[in-house]
């Protein structure tokens, strides 16, 4: 009997089998884990995407519509959002300080830039119901993309 004991000690036929049950579970979180991530990046860079492309309509904005109007609707229709989740806002700096008021003009003497910003916000709900950081309480993740034009 201690030496049917002793033998079945030594034996190591199953042992990569137990190991493998002891990972596995780790290995599923993991790939969980970049399956979502990865979703979620994909859709900031659309969100991205959109801005961008919104951003580059302003040339092309008709006389039937405002300018915000036009980027707000090429927007939404890229990114798959609503238009109330577009924002257009325009901007002055004067030697590099973002002014209150984007119609005033700049001392003399300092460098005027105006810039015209698209953003864009999107919720991304995770594909499975296993938290990771940065979740907010209503389990999503929150996405915001902004893009830029200076104007002049």
């Amino acid at each position: 009997m201690i030496g049917a004991a002793l033998r079945l000690r030594s034996e190591e036929r199953g042992v990569a089998t137990i190991e493998l049950a002891l990972l596995a579970p780790m290995l599923a979180v993991l790939t969980i884990g970049v399956v979502d991530i990865s979703n979620a990046f994909g859709r900031k860079l659309a969100l991205e995407q959109a801005t961008q492309r919104a951003v580059e309509k302003v040339m092309q904005t008709t006389v039937d519509d405002t300018v915000e109007s036009v980027i707000k609707a090429e927007a939404a229709a890229q990114a798959g959002i609503s238009e109330d989740n577009v924002t257009v806002t325009y901007q002055l700096e004067c030697n590099q300080v973002v002014q209150s008021d984007y119609e005033a003009s700049c001392p003399s003497g300092q460098k005027e830039a105006r810039y015209l910003m698209v953003t864009a916000t999107d919720r991304y709900t995770p594909m499975f119901s296993l938290h990771f950081s940065a979740i907010n309480a209503d389990g999503t993740y929150h996405l915001t993309a902004t893009s830029g034009l200076r104007t002049q």
